[in-house]
């Protein structure tokens, strides 16, 4: 009898505990729906006017003065600058061959458009918070981790870059390979480049690949970011497609900023053009190729930071306040143009490497119209004249994976620079 009874009490409390552990599981379910609801709340503000797109994605038309941008503390009584007070300097055309093209094309833009007062953003659905780590991480770097002193001599990675014969350290962190073209100065504000566009591979859900255009300033490991340029990233957008995007940080992709407008800071003026969304048509090996020319320029006279686009650098896009950065609101001190490629594969001491690609997928080695290019590279100084960078020296992370090289066509002929790999390979293991 007594063990009856324990039996049935034991049946009891299991239950208890099984209906309990339900309960919960649901609550939690609740909270964390609750809790995606509040983000997407946050991060997509009330449309006029929304634009289906032939691709999938959605284009929000936003009030100019109610977008992401202003939900920043630093900038609640921010007054929009909406174009710069700037002029660029003229240049005479750069001289491409017929099979070359300047392209930044959107989709969306075929189904409709914004109406005046109102900027286009790409909507964020419930799928693409899911995929990301956490609610706290969506739309951001993973943060810049360096390797310790005592990993300099792991297989692929080459010496530290010279200019002007003069050696300098650039940061090499986990997950991350970089094959870039790099100037270092004091007072650099603006640089541009036509960035070759292509449609490379993406092995692992977590990967991207990236062409950009880096401004940093700062100490050390610790330094501020602006970057635009055209990605490839599953994870954020969902999809394979090449798409134009920019992003900020203040603390080396620790805990602040984030890629386009996912989070509160860069502010959008053109009516016309959305980030995050996909460019078309990308380069084809041995045939057309297609560039996106990218221009980050500071407005010396409000400190902001516009980003342009576009044949000649003609479309602006929008800025960067000065009010979200310590170091870059008086200037630049580095400039970068080249790719980058994260990747939870991407440790230099453990094998096997990710298969993702950058640029094109073929070496720097293969050249014009086989491998990734950045054209009319141009820095801007205090001078306010673009010009090719008096001293520039080139950085590959794991060269037997992602090259780079400065190629000089010939005599009194300007370098073009050349980036790009396949990733894990005979070499890259």
């Amino acid at each position: 009898m007594e063990k009856r009874v324990s039996m049935v009490l034991f049946l009891l409390l299991l239950a208890v505990s099984v209906l309990s552990d339900v309960a919960d599981g649901k609550a939690k379910d609740r909270a964390t729906l609750s809790g995606l609801d509040r983000k997407l709340k946050l991060l997509n503000k009330p449309a006029v006017k929304s634009i289906k797109s032939e691709d999938g994605d959605i284009i929000d038309c936003v009030d100019i003065n109610k977008q992401p941008a202003f939900d920043h503390p630093a900038l609640r009584n921010h007054k929009i600058q909406m174009r710069p007070s700037f002029d660029l300097p003229t240049e005479k055309p750069d001289t491409r061959n017929e099979s070359s093209q300047p392209v930044i094309q959107q989709t969306w833009q075929k189904s409709g458009s914004c109406p005046e007062g109102t900027v286009p953003i790409r909507r964020i659905r419930k799928q693409d918070l899911l995929r990301a780590a956490s609610l706290e991480q969506f739309g951001t770097k993973p943060p810049n981790v360096p390797y310790a002193s005592s990993k300099t001599d792991i297989k692929n990675i080459i010496s530290p870059p010279s200019i002007n014969n003069t050696k300098f350290q650039v940061l090499s962190t986990i997950n991350r390979s970089c094959a870039v073209l790099v100037t270092e100065g004091h007072y650099y504000t603006g640089a541009q480049g036509d960035i070759n566009l292509w449609n490379p591979t993406v092995d692992l859900p977590d990967d991207y690949t990236t062409a950009q255009i880096w401004l940093k300033a700062g100490y050390g490991e610790i330094y501020e970011s602006i970057e635009a340029g055209w990605m490839v990233n599953p994870k954020l957008y969902g999809d394979r497609a090449s798409r134009l995007f920019a992003y900020w940080t203040k603390d080396s992709y620790k805990t602040t900023g984030c890629f386009d407008i996912t989070c509160a800071g860069f502010v959008q003026t053109n009516p016309k053009l959305a980030l995050g969304v996909g460019l078309h048509p990308v380069s084809i090996s041995g045939g057309l190729q297609s560039y996106v020319p990218i221009g980050i320029y500071q407005d010396t006279n409000t400190g902001n930071w516009w980003l342009k686009c576009g044949q000649n650098y003609e479309t602006v896009v929008g800025y960067w306040p000065k009010e979200l950065f310590a170091y870059l609101w008086r200037s630049a001190s580095f400039v970068e143009w080249g790719g980058e490629v994260y990747s939870p594969n991407i440790v230099r001491d453990r094998s096997p490497h990710t298969k993702t690609q950058m640029g094109s997928g073929s070496i720097a080695q293969t050249l014009e119209g086989s491998a990734a290019t950045i054209r009319v590279v141009r820095i801007m100084d205090t001078t306010r004249k673009l010009k090719y960078p008096e001293w520039v020296g080139t950085w590959s992370d794991e060269q037997y994976c992602y090259s780079a090289l400065n190629h000089v066509p010939g005599n009194n002929v300007e370098p073009v620079f050349y980036f790009g790999g396949p990733g894990q390979g005979p070499q890259c293991k």
